[in-house]
């Protein structure tokens, strides 16, 4: 048998839970956008616009602009808030016309959403 001494013994030392943020998203209709709050602080916004008229069941909505502030950038905050904002739009029956670049990108690699572009 060889000689194990060189091993050291580790004691197993519980994980420390790590706190996950608390995020919500509210349609602030005065203002026209859905804020993202993290912890209870607005990160971000996409602010929308409705359109001339309607189209079929639903109303057709602008996404106008999506903002982040700049240090909870490159963090995926963005795309939860346009995701968030997307899933009200269907549940809503809205159709969207996506002016905002970067709801645009979102929705060249999110597939499932193409159904409410507003054509």
């Amino acid at each position: 048998m060889s000689d194990m001494s060189h091993i050291i013994s580790r004691h197993s030392v519980p994980a420390t839970p790590v706190e996950r943020p608390v995020v919500r998203i509210e349609d602030d209709v005065d203002h026209s956008r859905f804020d993202l709050f993290v912890d209870d602080e607005l990160v971000g916004i996409l602010g929308y616009r409705f359109g001339d008229g309607d189209v079929g069941d639903g109303r057709v909505v602008a996404l106008m602009h999506t903002v982040v502030k700049e240090e909870y950038g490159d963090r995926g905050w963005a795309g939860v808030l346009v995701r968030a904002s997307l899933n009200t739009a269907r549940d809503r029956q809205w159709r969207i016309v996506p002016i905002c670049t970067y709801v645009r990108r979102y929705l060249a690699q999110h597939e499932e959403f193409l159904d409410l572009i507003a054509e």
